[in-house]
């Protein structure tokens, strides 16, 4: 970790902060959660914020340290089974059991910040991959709708670091303008659509 981290740090890093409404989403999750764990599997929030096309790293607080496993070709799982991958890769991560092939070929890495408690943060690459997100603790806070009327959102920030050898702010906004609008109308991600 400390060669990984000072190599890291190495890379001329821009963050970007945004907030993503994720009220249909909590619906969509509740309506679904009862289904997945019927299957003998866990649905977080997780499976529909790496469901994209890559492998995605996904950071992850075990016995034995900071560990980034990565589910591979995410854009050919549904999100079910994005879930049954996390689940099978929590479970090794908490066993100290993850092997080279969990632990390498993530090209993007998520880390959830939120699950302990933080809303922000300025996350660190972990090379050779060129940028990472840290999410937030998802909030019931005031918003106003498309009608101008107050009420109550389930809002989640969101904080992107890029290498800006790679990637500039623009590609950026648009990357996770995009990445948002699939949160907030998620209707796109039932359950086992691929």
């Amino acid at each position: 970790m400390v060669k990984t981290m000072t190599a890291a740090l190495k890379i001329p890093h821009f963050g970007y902060c945004d907030e993503v409404d994720l009220t249909q989403l909590v619906l969509l999750r509740s309506e679904l959660k009862g289904l997945a764990e019927a299957r003998g599997v866990r649905l977080s929030y997780m499976p529909f914020f790496v469901k994209g096309s890559h492998n995605i790293g996904l950071a992850m607080d075990t016995p034995q340290g900071l560990l980034v496993p990565s589910v591979k070709n995410v854009q050919a799982l549904s999100v079910f089974e994005i879930a049954a991958e996390l689940n099978r890769l929590q479970a090794l991560g908490s066993a100290g059991q993850l092997g080279p092939a969990d632990l390498t070929g993530g090209t993007f890495t998520l880390s959830n910040v939120g699950s302990i408690g933080g809303t922000y943060a300025k996350p660190v690459i972990l090379p050779p991959e060129v940028a990472i997100g840290a999410l937030g603790k998802i909030q019931v806070l005031p918003r106003f709708n498309s009608c101008a009327e107050l009420v109550k959102a389930h809002i989640m920030s969101v904080s992107w670091s890029a290498d800006h050898r790679v990637i500039d702010g623009a590609t950026m906004s648009r990357f996770s303008n995009l990445w948002c609008s699939y949160l907030e109308q998620p209707s796109s991600m039932v359950l086992d659509l691929k």
